[in-house]
């Protein structure tokens, strides 16, 4: 039920232990829910063996055993080192509680433009979820400088943005600008990505007839979003095809199956973990981005706010990284997988 009911919220499956665990060589086999019946299975067999003596249910971890082995003696995916792709990860580190404040939409946008320059020789430059902190019809002609800006550096800038359509609505889009295989930037964005997954009472309020006339706890701001749709085209940033997956979206193990194919080069994740604070929430996010590079044997680019910003191979496992609450750059090279 955590996984589905009022659009799901699978954070954490006991299976995420094994992300970096004896039990990682099943997670392209089984996923992380394979995983998580594995060690619940197991668990149940060892309580059998030490309460009930059934010494039968010892074939159970043996079975379990068995297929790590053999998983783990598989190479499902090789990176070809011979390609790689430079990507420059900018981690704005904006506080959360200035962020929308209209006086300091300018000087965020220089910030995040100033960190940018510097690193123009990249061949992905991607921007956290939300960084540009206005609506993108608001600022058509700033995109369009940025644009010009990244096709002269024959780069791709990704970045979050927020937008609403002459109907009213409110997405939430991670958008490409320069080399993403369209013509100029013209307001609306082209090659865009609306976040499918809203989180409840954050961005939509379940059965919002019902519990928004009850208390004004209800009325958060930025809480009536649109979805987008469950499966979307990935997008294309410097002739690469990046799956993407929105903040939390990256828990929903089935929606980025579902959207990464053969022909897939990257799966992209942003987030603004800012609202985590100091606690370990961000770590955990980082541990499910892990797990779906393990899963689908792709490298996982991930950009946040103020961290955990980082690169994460195909097998699983942090290439890269910069320190958390710091405004920093991650600037690193991707290989490509061969599956």
């Amino acid at each position: 039920m955590r996984g589905w009911l009022f659009t799901g919220f699978p954070w954490l499956w006991i299976g995420y232990s094994q992300t970096e665990g004896p039990l990682a060589p099943l997670a392209p086999l089984l996923g992380v829910e394979g995983i998580t019946l594995a060690l619940a299975l197991g668990a149940g067999a060892f309580t059998l063996l030490l309460l009930r003596r059934q010494w039968w249910a010892m074939a159970v971890p043996l079975v379990i055993a068995g297929a790590t082995y053999w998983a783990g003696l598989q190479t499902w995916v090789t990176p070809q080192n011979d390609m790689r792709t430079s990507v420059a990860l900018i981690q704005g580190n904006i506080p959360q509680a200035v962020k929308w404040l209209p006086s300091q939409r300018w000087p965020t946008l220089m910030k995040y433009f100033d960190l940018t320059r510097q690193n123009w020789d990249a061949d992905i430059i991607v921007w956290p979820e939300a960084a540009v902190p206005a609506l993108e019809r608001e600022i058509p002609t700033f995109l369009s400088n940025l644009d010009n800006a990244a096709r002269r550096n024959n780069t791709a800038l990704i970045t979050g943005i927020l937008d609403q359509n002459d109907k009213g609505q409110f997405f939430n889009n991670v958008m490409v600008l320069g080399d993403n295989g369209a013509k100029d930037y013209a307001y609306p964005g082209a090659v865009v990505y609306s976040k499918h997954h809203l989180l409840p009472f954050g961005e939509f309020v379940p059965f919002e007839d019902l519990l928004r006339p009850l208390a004004p706890i209800f009325n958060l701001p930025m809480s009536s979003f649109s979805r987008g749709d469950f499966q979307q085209p990935n997008l294309d940033a410097k002739g690469h095809k990046l799956s993407t997956a929105l903040c939390y979206e990256i828990a929903f193990s089935d929606q980025v199956r579902k959207n990464t194919h053969k022909d897939t080069d990257f799966i992209l994740t942003l987030s603004n973990d800012s609202w985590f604070g100091r606690s370990i929430g961000p770590i955990q996010h980082l541990e499910i981005a892990q797990m779906r590079a393990l899963e689908l044997g792709k490298p996982v680019i991930r950009a946040t706010n103020n961290g955990v910003t980082a690169v994460i191979g195909s097998n699983g496992r942090i290439q890269a990284s910069v320190p958390q609450f710091e405004t920093a750059v991650l600037k690193t090279d991707v290989s490509l997988p061969v599956v």
